[in-house]
């Protein structure tokens, strides 16, 4: 009888400890919920447009961002009189770079497509995470630039893996590391986020990142919930 009864309490005791750690990182997430307006303010961001600039080697580059949420996103860089943008939408993907040599606009690989589909969530891949599908893991804590992050794994329904890096002070996303495949070989992509503002819209963005090219970009308007010509998610040239 001693035995069974040890054996329960012992079960009872991991079930106990696996619903304190699942309440603790639902818990910061929903703090990070909160922090950026609330889940029904989330819900109604359906569009994005950020532009910006960073400065490499004393040459501003241009940069703007537009998003359409889970449909589609397109990057647009421009220095020294020559623009480029990179697009990409559920199903197809584009990169035109003419300062990297391409004459034209090169298809993106269809298993990189797929993989980084899920990214197109600009309303937060955390924002009712169960019900698209994806896991979340929380990792305990880590070291960010000396900030003592929450560090939660997620791994998106397509099959896209990402480390978040959560400022517990304002539970806000200071970094986040990508992993994702081209060309069959494995590519990390880091972002940082700072210098977060509220917007007249209510809506609440990093107006500096990194990660989007090979410098910190400084995003001096962002626009929401604008109406976008389709024609912007499709090659040109």
């Amino acid at each position: 009888m001693k035995t069974r009864k040890m054996i329960l309490l012992a079960l009872l005791a991991s079930v106990s400890i696996f619903s304190v750690r699942a309440q603790s990182l639902d818990e910061i997430i929903d703090k990070y919920l909160v922090a950026l307006g609330g889940k029904d303010k989330l819900l109604a961001l359906n569009t994005a447009v950020l532009e910006g600039a960073m400065s490499i080697n004393g040459q501003n580059i241009q940069v703007k961002i537009t998003q359409a949420n889970n449909k589609a996103q397109r990057v647009d860089i421009t220095f020294g009189g020559i623009s480029g943008y990179i697009i990409q939408t559920r199903d197809s993907g584009w990169q035109y770079l003419p300062f990297q040599g391409q004459q034209k606009a090169e298809a993106m690989p269809e298993a990189v497509v797929k993989e980084t589909a899920d990214a197109l969530d600009i309303q937060s891949p955390l924002l009712n995470y169960k019900e698209k599908g994806h896991t979340v893991e929380l990792l305990g804590k880590e070291d960010v630039d000396g900030t003592e992050c929450f560090k939660i794994k997620l791994v998106s329904k397509s099959g896209l893996e990402q480390t978040i890096f959560i400022d517990p002070s304002n539970y806000y996303i200071i970094k986040t590391t990508t992993k994702s495949k081209a060309s069959g070989k494995e590519v990390v992509q880091s972002q940082t986020f700072s210098n977060y503002k509220k917007l007249d819209s209510g809506y609440i963005f990093p107006f500096s990142a990194s990660g989007f090219g090979p410098g910190e970009v400084t995003f001096t308007k962002i626009e929401v919930n604008k109406s976008l010509d389709p024609a912007l998610f499709k090659p040109t040239n």
